[in-house]
């Protein structure tokens, strides 16, 4: 792995660099609703909800939270079940516990951090996004890297080690503090993702189009194609899982997971794994005596529904139920509640239980 000394650019070569990132990004930009302002508030709940997720996807959960909590003090003051309500579908759901949480320290001190170091103190906020909250609100000269920066980074300056590798990764650091400017960081460190996200592409990127095709080392090294180099992942695991509707008087029983773990703090349909050598049947009495402290019979199957996770993938398979034995008790979940089918649009379902909720 070179040093980033070996590879970084002069200082000319740097501002060429900037210029030419900078000039492209005010005319190509995209509308974002989280663009048309600095507010520290607004920039910190783009970026906690763009980890890991597509701009495309997050434009109308940004303003739908937005709408709903203002300000950092209405979110601070607002219930839990309805921050998750509002994330619902977005995934990821620590993301919203920790910004939930981290809006009541902000809302009892009385004011936002004021750097990136301050930033980091508060709970979900990690090195990248206290970088682009402090350079876009605040003007903080602070570098990012994200997986665009770093696809980006790795064709500029002809990284061939794998990316992900933790020596690759300081080495993104290292570059992307050097490049970053002291004007205008937040446009830059906004351009150079935006310049991953739209041209620099992971497959057929657009190299006719980039702005940086004059400074790009992969370019003339004809090597665009083969970086980021990548470890290959195995294949995820698949899971079979069983869920209950069990009614009675007119409502289902759901029950709320724990805090921690996840899909922490969301309602579902209890059940549980299969184990190796059980029927669906049987997986799921076991996890109802386990779960509930109840016995049940398992009636017939109304769906079976796949859904893919980042280190997994499930197969849910819901049976309609009936009680026979024993009152239901939260053995597992935090609390257990009887709902009706008209209302469980109050309630923050996992996206795997979204997709049977119509069939009930």
């Amino acid at each position: 792995m070179p040093p980033a000394e070996s590879i970084a650019p002069s200082s000319q070569k740097a501002s060429a660099l900037r210029r030419a990132l900078l000039g492209w990004y005010d005319r190509a930009r995209r509308n974002l609703p989280w663009r048309r302002d600095c507010d520290p508030y607004r920039v910190w709940i783009s970026e906690i909800m763009l980890q890991q997720t597509r701009v495309e996807t997050v434009i109308d959960y940004f303003n739908r939270f937005i709408a709903a909590f203002p300000t950092v003090s209405d979110l601070a003051r607002a219930r839990e079940d309805r921050v998750l309500k509002l994330w619902e579908g977005l995934g990821y759901y620590s993301r919203a516990r920790n910004l939930h949480a981290a809006a009541k320290t902000i809302a009892g001190r009385g004011k936002f951090p004021h750097d990136a170091a301050g930033w980091r103190e508060l709970p979900g906020v990690g090195r990248y996004t206290a970088g682009a909250i402090a350079s876009i609100a605040l003007g903080e000269r602070a570098a990012v890297v994200d997986g665009n920066v770093k696809r980006v980074l790795a064709r500029l300056f002809l990284i061939e080690a794998p990316i992900e590798a933790a020596a690759s990764v300081e080495l993104c650091w290292s570059l992307a503090e050097r490049l970053v400017p002291p004007k205008r960081p937040g446009d830059f460190n906004q351009a150079m993702m935006e310049l991953g996200a739209r041209v620099c592409l992971p497959r057929k990127p657009l190299c006719s189009e980039c702005p940086l095709r004059a400074h790009c080392a992969a370019l003339k090294a004809n090597a665009v194609e083969r970086l980021p180099v990548r470890k290959a992942k195995p294949k995820p695991p698949h899971v079979q899982v069983v869920a209950a509707a069990i009614r009675k008087n007119g409502r289902y029983l759901l029950g709320r997971r724990p805090p921690s773990g996840m899909l922490g703090g969301l309602w579902e349909f209890p059940g549980g794994k299969v184990e190796p050598g059980e029927t669906y049947e049987e997986a799921l009495e076991r996890e109802l005596r386990e779960e509930l402290g109840v016995g049940v019979r398992v009636g017939e199957r109304v769906v079976s529904v796949d859904h893919a996770y980042t280190h997994l993938t499930v197969t849910i398979h819901l049976y309609r139920c009936e009680l026979i034995e024993g009152e239901p008790r939260a053995l597992h979940h935090t609390e257990i509640k009887w709902v009706a089918r008209s209302r469980f649009g109050q309630y923050a379902f996992p996206k795997a239980n979204l997709k049977f909720l119509d069939l009930l």
